[in-house]
């Protein structure tokens, strides 16, 4: 028994001997190691459209307004919240002093206006709907820029805190020219180092950032691992830090193991599928005549709405983890509709519909989804509902970025993609549904939907934008240009040792501040 005891003192004293060294070892690990679940587009603010260009963005591009766990909006870049007059129409921004871009030049009120205009008048810019209001960028002073609006835009300031928000470098933007995106100089705890496409993007400490004790790690690798599988078993090994998007399956095997952290916030936006209605050759050029029945005939796309269950899809997809919806608007929102009830499923009334609409026999179509083990479930979930409705839907996985740029190119019927969300619900909503929406890859248009998502950019009255909103909503889920089918959530996995980490609703993961223990 006292040899029995003292092997078992022995173990004991060389497991905490172990755990001692493994965590003085992780303390002094200076590269943290995220893994994406998919390879953002191009690294370019103003021309960069995906929701993990964001999480890198958050890096490296810091914006004039930042917002933290409760939606709050408190300044970044900026150095106070602006100030509004002239009946809303006038917006001045004072901005922080002494700060430079990762080349070291002065990100002053010059750069600040070199960088929204690009944003709003480059050719391809995605932010420039996001802008649309601003009539003007005018120096004040050093520090003070003034944003002249052709009418009140009560959802500026959320813009800005996004990538609309975002300075760049002009001496790196106009030395680079259609090139930033391979480089991009912004302001950041890190600076850009390199990019592998389809394996990972490296950024380091900036030497010039204003607040160096934020960034306590000197490299950030993002890795670019788009199966689920691959990514948890990297968390396990250690071979990476951060697990982004974990899937609500995984998520309980995760967290008994106890080992991990498990961060779970409800995100801002939206997951759904774009019908093409009016792009034939580019989202850029004019509209044509697609000529097919799911393009041309909106029974055809009741119909295929009337053959998803929503709940099923969580329930069978996601473990019920997710919440189902039929609007850009999630329900954490101020702005959502709390009486709104989303279509059920009805395979009846969906074969009658096709039959009416000439396709008795059924109707064939391809949707594009994510190449990744959840995106293709949910479309495989849904290939198999639509087949009783008399739907053959044939699925075309496609790496992410490739897809979003056949979708911008009028090269796809129907893509499953979602949207990472704003704070404001313009921001989820008018690049979208309207005529000339910087996003609007369907090319769907209808005026009285632009004057509705327009006038609700005009007042701040929560209760007024919420009735436009809902006027404007029961119009375009009607044309169903986008089927809306849930909102997520956002899973996040590290060690328990990792420390600082807090989670935001618009998803993106945020490494300054944290640190090993």
């Amino acid at each position: 028994m006292r040899r029995l005891r003292q092997a078992l003192l022995l173990i004991i004293a060389t497991l905490a001997l172990l755990a001692m060294h493994a965590g003085a070892a992780q303390a002094q690990k200076k590269t943290l190691v995220v893994a994406l679940n998919q390879d953002p587009d191009i690294l370019d603010p103003t021309l960069a459209r995906t929701y993990v260009g964001r999480i890198v963005f958050s890096h490296i591009c810091e914006k004039l307004y930042e917002i933290d766990e409760g939606l709050r909006i408190s300044p970044q870049l900026a150095a106070a919240l602006p100030a509004i007059t002239d009946g809303g129409k006038t917006v001045t921004i004072k901005l922080r002093s002494g700060v430079k871009f990762n080349d070291g030049t002065p990100m002053d009120a010059e750069a600040v206006k070199f960088s929204l205009d690009r944003h709003r008048t480059l050719k391809g810019s995605n932010r420039a709907s996001e802008l649309a209001p601003v009539e003007a960028v005018e120096v004040v002073d050093h520090l003070t820029v003034r944003l002249r609006l052709k009418a009140p835009y009560s959802p500026l300031l959320a813009q800005l805190t996004d990538r609309s928000g975002m300075p760049l470098s002009p001496t790196a933007a106009k030395k680079l020219g259609d090139n930033f995106g391979t480089a991009p100089v912004c302001v950041g705890p890190w600076q850009f180092a390199e990019r592998v496409p389809q394996d990972r993007i490296v950024v380091e400490k900036s030497p010039h950032y204003f607040d160096p004790s934020q960034a306590k790690f000197d490299r950030v690798i993002f890795r670019i691992i788009p199966d689920d599988n691959v990514r948890l078993a990297n968390l396990r090994s250690g071979d990476i830090d951060l697990m982004h998007m974990v899937r609500p399956s995984d998520a309980t095997a995760i967290k008994r193991e106890g080992k991990f952290e498990l961060s779970n916030v409800t995100g801002l936006g939206y997951q759904g599928i774009n019908i093409n209605l009016r792009n034939k050759t580019g989202k850029q050029n004019p509209p044509g005549d697609l000529g097919t029945p799911l393009a041309n005939d909106p029974r055809v796309r009741e119909a295929f709405e009337l053959s998803i269950d929503r709940e099923a899809i969580n329930q069978v997809v996601w473990d019920g983890l997710y919440t189902p919806g039929c609007t850009p608007i999630p329900p954490i929102s101020v702005f959502a509709d709390k009486t709104r009830k989303c279509p059920g499923r009805d395979v009846a009334k969906a074969k009658k519909l096709l039959a009416d609409a000439g396709l008795a026999g059924g109707y064939a179509f391809e949707l594009a989804v994510i190449n990744n083990p959840g995106e293709r479930r949910v479309g495989e979930v849904i290939q198999q509902m639509a087949r009783e409705a008399g739907f053959t839907i044939s699925l075309r996985p496609q790496e992410f970025a490739s897809a979003l740029k056949d979708d911008d190119d009028g090269k796809l019927q129907a893509f499953q993609i979602g949207w990472s969300g704003r704070v404001d619900p313009d921001g989820n909503i008018h690049m979208n549904q309207t005529c000339k929406g910087s996003l609007n890859a369907t090319l769907a248009c209808d005026e009285k939907i632009d004057a509705l998502l327009n006038r609700a950019r005009e007042i701040s009255d929560v209760d007024q934008r919420r009735a436009l909103y809902r006027e404007a909503i029961d119009m375009f889920t009607a044309r169903r240009n986008i089927i809306y089918i849930y909102h997520l959530n956002y899973i996040v996995a590290f060690p328990k040792s990792f420390k600082g980490y807090k989670a935001v609703p618009d998803g993106l993961i945020r490494i300054k501040g944290t640190s090993w223990s």
